[in-house]
């Protein structure tokens, strides 16, 4: 049995969930939650445990995708492996809506 240290939501997501703190460096594995699709990614910053990962590279003004649902927009390029959180990110919840507008 594979140790996951992230977790994703749903398939096509374009974050997942740091089941464990990560380390720059670390190459770690991560899962879909509900269906068979794995991850491997390379750690490019510190992320504590509950911060969100990039799954893939976002370009600035690209939808952050959670939960299989928009939560918000790049207000910044992200590269895969790094962490997504409010320095990054324009979530919907504040100030946003579901258009990312």
């Amino acid at each position: 049995m594979a140790f996951y240290k992230f977790l994703v939501h749903k398939e096509g997501d374009s974050v997942g969930i740091a089941t464990d703190d990560l380390q720059p460096h670390e190459k770690v594995k991560g899962k879909v939650l509900e269906g068979e699709e794995e991850y491997e990614i390379n750690v490019l910053m510190e992320i504590p445990l509950g911060y969100k990962i990039s799954l893939k590279d976002i370009e600035e003004g690209e939808e952050i995708i959670e939960y299989g649902e928009k939560i918000g927009k790049a207000i910044k390029p992200i590269k895969k492996g790094e962490m997504v959180h409010v320095h990054n990110i324009k979530s919907i919840i504040w100030g946003g809506n579901k258009d990312g507008e």
